[in-house]
């Protein structure tokens, strides 16, 4: 463990470009402890695969954000992230019938509507905020639409979802356990109740499933107000923040994004590649619950380990000239969607909702430059990306 290798994962100024720091993290100090905060870290590719795997040793249960692991504090049942076996595997199940491929795919003309829809309003215009135009409103939607949310709604609800998300710069996230157990969510719920449809409140509201005792029986209203305000949260803001991604990456690699709009199956492997390379999400935190050999030292049990999958995503060991953004690099895992028991469930549909995006703008827009000096990144301990992304156009 190097003595001069600093990482802090509420750090403003590392956060604005953490991947010296990861480089350094992965040859100078694998094995990481920060005195300040009370983590460890691992940030090669094949440490962080192997804890994400053991679930055993390093548990959800206790949070899987090292602000919650600190606090030590009890989750309202349904938090699937927040769950380990028996419990997480009831819950995950039950949610895993709304993410099918079938069912993703079913998706793609309205979620390219709504995209539609955000574009050609822009039509003659010099340029557009890659956040305010399309990652505020793509994934608000498309996730509206599918919990059953009325549209008139959607903003409101989007923002609250995000203020208990988002964190003063510096400082560590605080938790709204009343927003957590879905109280935002009670109306719909209770509407939904007695006006069925095709979206997901009303499929949580009709499910039958054997829970962790053997009981055959309904979800109550409180956990299905869990699940709801958890697939609010995980389908909004990563997506957003993998569009605004998008539009940076692109602008400063002009000849690719060129390539793209001359050959749009190239499209699915550059999105691929957009998430190894910028993931929305840049670690997964576990609690661990015995000792553990890393690197020739011993992590005691009762620690917090942060997986560093920002790092691990361009670790050279795994992908060569990790730190290139390379459309044409042959796919390989990555840990941006974790990996193992907690792989995220919403990944296929992130990817299509990624595709679509892409293709829609290089249709209308196949040029353009990010506005540099009023781009604005947005202070989180738990999603790295932009608050506001503006490009002009040409």
């Amino acid at each position: 463990m190097a003595d001069d290798v600093y990482y802090d994962p509420y750090d403003v100024g590392i956060d604005a470009d953490p991947y010296p720091v990861y480089r350094r993290l992965r040859e100078e100090a694998p094995l990481y402890y920060n005195e300040k905060h009370g983590f460890y870290a691992v940030s090669r590719f094949d440490d962080a695969e192997a804890g994400l795997n053991d679930t055993r040793t390093f548990i959800s249960g206790r949070g899987a954000i090292l602000e919650l692991i600190k606090a030590d504090m009890e989750f309202p049942p349904g938090v699937i992230i927040f769950e380990d076996p028996p419990l997480h595997t009831v819950h995950r199940k039950l949610l895993s019938g709304i993410f099918t491929p079938r069912k993703v795919l079913a998706l793609e003309p309205k979620i390219r509507d709504f995209c539609a829809r955000s574009l050609d309003r822009l039509t003659g215009a010099d340029g557009f905020d890659f956040i305010a135009d399309l990652g505020a409103q793509v994934p608000m939607r498309t996730i509206g639409m599918l919990l059953g949310i009325p549209e008139a709604d959607q903003e409101a609800i989007r923002d609250r979802v995000d203020d208990n998300l988002r964190t003063e710069e510096g400082k560590p996230m605080e938790l709204d356990l009343d927003f957590l157990a879905g109280e935002a969510f009670g109306q719909y719920i209770d509407w939904r109740a007695d006006n069925p449809s095709d979206d997901i409140m009303t499929d949580l509201l009709q499910a039958e499933f054997e829970d962790e005792t053997g009981t055959r029986r309904r979800l109550t209203r409180e956990e299905i107000l869990t699940y709801v305000t958890v697939v609010a949260g995980a389908g909004n803001e990563t997506t957003n923040r993998l569009i605004g991604w998008t539009g940076k990456v692109l602008a400063d690699h002009p000849a690719q994004r060129r390539e793209l709009a001359a050959d749009p199956a190239l499209i699915p492997a550059a999105i691929e590649e957009l998430l190894r390379y910028e993931p929305p999400a840049h670690h997964m935190a576990r609690y661990m619950t015995r000792d553990v050999e890393l690197h020739g030292q011993v992590v005691p049990a009762g620690s917090s380990m942060l997986f560093l999958t920002g790092s691990a995503n361009r670790d050279d060991r795994r992908f060569p000239d990790g730190d290139t953004f390379d459309i044409h690099r042959r796919p390989g895992q990555t840990l941006t969607f974790g990996k193992g028991a907690h792989f995220c469930l919403g990944a296929a549909l992130a990817r299509l909702e990624g595709r679509i995006v892409l293709e829609e703008i290089l249709k209308r827009f196949p040029e353009w430059e990010v506005d540099t000096a009023a781009a604005e990144l947005a202070p989180t301990s738990t999603v790295r990306g932009w608050a506001t992304l503006p490009v002009r156009l040409p």
